[in-house]
């Protein structure tokens, strides 16, 4: 999508490169996870908030409105700006490169940044804003429903999930304030659907008292809820019978890995036997259609851990017809949809090498041959673009040449297979002098100078390292329900984890 930025600046006729925009009413700010690793684009962005924006949004704002108000320069205003926590000023920041490529250091330009710069983060999930009134779409959109987030953070620590991270530590709300502002945000949008928002919903440490609560207003209020997050081994009855009043056709579910070996390595605390069981609970409340979501290409993955993808969609098939309390007379149909593992920043395989696309293919064809089930559906995604979405996932400010360049060339809508070109793309990181492989697929050194390090996600480095190892050992570490690993975020800002808490 980093092409799109570009062109819809463009659109806006407003000056792609921020050198080349002087005027305080051309600021262009960005935020979300990808400004975790803001480098790809730091010749195009001149303000990044890193972290929860609620309150920095505000902050920032109003120091926009006192410099317009007493006519201070841009220079001036960006000035005041990065004294705020978790604002990313580009700018303010120069990178010095070693002869074998690698960021040798990155300094501080202006006196008055940030040596590191801290994502923010909200201590009172309960009383933070919420919007609760917003313009409603008058056309039809993917998601057009209303939106609760229920809670922020995951407990989980899954190896390969950045979002697991940086949204650290885990925060939820109240069931007043859940319900209060379910109720708001339909009669203020007129929605009549509502779903509980978050990385984990049914981690929600009150997930079935809370579904109660939400579903007899919901009943009064012809109001449906629906839960977009399902994990294994958080699946219950009582929590089907509310999927079951929204979803009809197919119930989705995230193994991530065939062999409990490698899920082991990537901690995803999930066995066999928790996936058949809740597979049992679907099968048992008239379903039979069930997702279940991979990845290939992980650390340590062998062939036997992708053939192990392709058993264990066999096991779900046989339980099926091995269910006494199955719908009789229909038959089951398992969707097993696969991704390319991509390296990203702020995780413990932040360092790992992505699989080349000529081995992730290998491993879809492999994967594609073990599978004799006409019950068992395969989809996969390409290759080549998971080698893009690699190299701007951990890219340095070198690729904005690359960004810039393939603008100018008519790159956009990247991400629609009807627009996208590997060749092209090859083409233009051969024309600007840049290998595409060192950023995917070359295996990093724990001790060398990220893009990112500029960066405070509230985890700390020795943590991301310790769990690297642990991958290798094929060792799981804990929730942060049952034990603190000691991440770091248990002490941010005053330590407001579950163990503090």
């Amino acid at each position: 999508c980093y092409t799109n930025v570009l062109n819809m600046l463009d659109l806006a006729g407003i000056p792609i490169l921020s050198k080349d925009r002087k005027k305080l009413n051309q600021i262009v700010v960005a935020g979300g996870p990808c400004a975790y690793n803001p480098e790809p684009l730091a010749d195009f962005v001149d303000i990044f908030l890193i972290g929860e924006g609620e309150e920095e949004i505000v902050e920032m704002v109003n120091v926009y409105k006192k410099a317009k108000k007493e006519s201070k320069s841009k220079e001036e205003f960006l000035k005041e700006v990065s004294k705020i926590e978790g604002v990313y000023i580009p700018a303010f920041y120069d990178v010095e490169y070693n002869e074998d490529l690698t960021i040798k250091e990155i300094r501080k330009n202006k006196e008055f940044a940030p040596d590191k710069v801290k994502k923010r983060i909200i201590r009172d999930f309960d009383k933070v804003y919420y919007p609760e009134s917003f313009v409603v779409p008058s056309i039809e959109i993917i998601h057009d429903r209303a939106v609760e987030e229920v809670l922020r953070g995951c407990i989980r620590g899954c190896r390969f999930c950045q979002a697991g991270f940086i949204y650290r530590p885990t925060r939820e709300k109240s069931i007043e304030t859940i319900k209060q502002q379910c109720n708001s945000i339909c009669k203020t949008s007129g929605y009549d659907e509502i779903s509980l928002s978050s990385l984990s919903t049914t981690d929600y440490s009150k997930i079935e008292e809370l579904l109660k609560e939400l579903s007899g207003w919901g009943e009064g209020e012809k109001i449906n809820i629906s839960l977009p997050s399902l994990r294994v081994d958080g699946f219950s009855g009582e929590i089907l019978k509310n999927v079951k009043k929204m979803r009809k056709g197919s119930l989705t579910f995230a193994p991530e890995a065939g062999s409990q070996r490698l899920r082991n390595v990537i901690n995803k605390n999930v066995t066999k036997e928790e996936l058949l069981k809740t597979c049992k609970i679907a099968f048992d409340g008239g379903f039979q259609n069930i997702k279940l979501y991979f990845m290939i290409g992980l650390p340590t993955e062998n062939d036997d851990d992708i053939k192990q993808i392709a058993q264990l969609a066999q096991s779900v098939v046989d339980l099926y017809y091995s269910n006494e309390n199955r719908v009789k007379g229909k038959s089951v149909k398992i969707t097993i949809s696969v991704a390319s593992f991509i390296p990203k920043p702020f995780t413990p395989f932040q360092w790992e090498a992505q699989a080349t696309m000529q081995e992730l293919e290998r491993k879809q064809l492999l994967l594609k041959s073990v599978i004799k089930s006409k019950k068992i559906n395969y989809n996969y995604h390409s290759a080549d673009t998971a080698l893009i979405e690699a190299v701007f996932a951990r890219g340095d400010r070198r690729l904005c040449k690359v960004l810039y360049e393939g603008f100018k060339r008519g790159f956009k809508f990247d991400s629609w297979s009807e627009f996208f070109s590997l060749d092209k793309w090859l083409g233009l990181f051969s024309d600007c002098g840049i290998d595409p492989g060192f950023y995917a697929n070359r295996k990093r050194n724990t001790d060398e100078i990220l893009p990112w390090d500029i960066i405070d996600c509230g985890v700390n480095k020795e943590f991301f390292v310790k769990e690297l190892n642990r991958a290798y050992d094929e060792k799981t570490t804990e929730n942060c329900k049952e034990k603190c690993s000691n991440c770091g975020a248990n002490c941010f800002k005053g330590g407001i984890c579950y163990e503090r808490r």
